[in-house]
């Protein structure tokens, strides 16, 4: 039986999370727009209700609940404040590369500290993206082995949170010669000799959230710094890319939320705004373009669902748990493509539609869409950086059409590069 009904354990948390977005995100969204931060109390609150930690597993210090009541709580998080679930405390994305990169051993003990008591004033960061592309494939950022070290030149940029990040997961060369098939990521502390913090950039979009860059000058790691370091070429770039598509899957939930923000936002103002004796929305042209907005919310919000559930259960092979509901009619488990499949076409429609939500309803707010009394105009803003936010519609696009035609996944084709388009992470 096909069901899009989430489970009444899951209806309990999506109320509560909307409940916090209702009554405490939404009401301050120009405040923390205006402030470029999240309140202390925001992210403790945030943090008592377990949301740092609920697309990670147990093995990794997580709440183990899997990728669909992620998705389902992301949603409600960016329908109070996009930029909200980029500004709370915790290991965010940082914790799925690690959870995928690293042994269950280190990431139970490198997130420990983030999803703990406190772990609501600690982030972390992920450093992948680069202003520049090198004269090779690959990245300028470079980690060259030094005896039983490794040491890493250069600098990473669009990464978000860098100035408050306490540690960072840094993408960087280690072979030349390979391309995106030789890159290592290695775990840097803030307090690392030759680690440079730049300013906080200024952006579109997001303000509660914070973007930046960081500069390596000869920074020194031990070998044991290097996550992934124990497996082979094929087995890193699958895991690499792996931590890009459900990273992807929830910046994409993300994106539902937004849409959802900003056509609640539109119909309510076409519905109250009256010409020639009647509503704006009771034109045919309005009408027709609010209820293309609706299918677009419902439409991305079923193609992340479909694509959580199959990582759910693909994980459930994959670390020998038992099936979900009754194993008598359960379908077969999802093949790894599947999973990559579904999260591209999820992604692009995502994202597309966040930003088809965000300028309709702009348009439909008439003169007044372009006034800060009314929130489509950040919602339209936020919606432009959010597409950037992850693998990009454009790069969810190549991911699917390797997959449809049989193309090896190489990591330049499916993941935001310098050559392409960059990514905040």
């Amino acid at each position: 039986m096909i069901t899009f009904e989430p489970s009444d354990d899951q209806k309990l948390m999506i109320e509560s999370v909307a409940q916090f977005a209702r009554t405490v995100l939404r009401p301050r969204i120009r405040e923390t727009e205006r402030q470029r931060a999240l309140p202390e109390s925001v992210r403790r609150t945030a943090h008592d209700l377990g949301l740092a930690a609920i697309a990670l597993p147990e093995r990794a210090s997580g709440a183990g609940l899997g990728l669909l009541d992620a998705v389902l709580l992301e949603e409600e998080i960016a329908w109070g404040d996009p930029a909200a679930a980029f500004a709370l405390g915790g290991p965010g994305a940082f914790g799925l590369a690690v959870t995928e990169l690293a042994t269950a051993d280190e990431a139970a003990a490198i997130l420990a500290p983030f999803t703990g008591e406190g772990g609501h004033e600690r982030f972390a960061s992920v450093a992948w993206g680069e202003a520049k592309p090198a004269v090779r494939e690959g990245f300028t950022t470079t980690a060259t082995k030094d005896g039983g070290d490794y040491r890493l030149s250069g600098g990473k940029s669009f990464v978000v949170n860098a100035d408050r990040a306490e540690a960072f997961l840094v993408f960087a060369q280690v072979d030349a010669a390979k391309g995106f098939r030789g890159l290592g990521a290695f775990l840097v502390t803030r307090s690392a000799k030759g680690l440079g913090v730049l300013p906080r950039a200024k952006t579109l979009g997001l303000d509660a959230a914070s973007f930046g860059a960081i500069t390596l000058d000869d920074v020194v790691v031990p070998a044991s710094a290097r996550l992934g370091a124990a497996m082979d070429e094929d087995t890193f770039v699958a895991a690499t890319v792996r931590f890009f598509a459900r990273h992807a899957l929830l910046v994409a939930a993300r994106a539902v939320g937004l849409s959802r923000a900003a056509f609640d936002a539109t119909r309510e103002y076409v519905d109250g705004r009256k010409a020639f004796g009647k509503p704006i929305g009771h034109f045919q042209a309005v009408a027709f373009t609010v209820a293309d907005r609706a299918m677009d919310v419902d439409g991305a919000r079923v193609l992340v669902w479909r694509a959580a559930s199959s990582w759910d259960a693909f994980d459930r092979v994959r670390w020998g748990l038992p099936a979900a509901g009754d194993p008598s009619k359960t379908a077969p488990p999802p093949r790894e493509k599947d999973c990559l499949l579904q999260t591209a076409q999820a992604v692009a429609f995502a994202h597309e539609a966040a930003m088809r939500c965000g300028d309709d309803g702009v348009q439909l707010h008439g003169g007044a869409g372009f006034m800060r009394d009314y929130i489509v105009e950040k919602l339209m803003r936020d919606a432009k950086q959010l597409a950037l936010c992850t693998m990009t519609a454009e790069h969810a696009d190549q991911l699917a059409t390797a997959i449809r035609i049989g193309l090896p996944l190489d990591p330049a084709l499916v993941l935001p590069t310098p050559e392409s388009q960059n990514a905040f992470v």
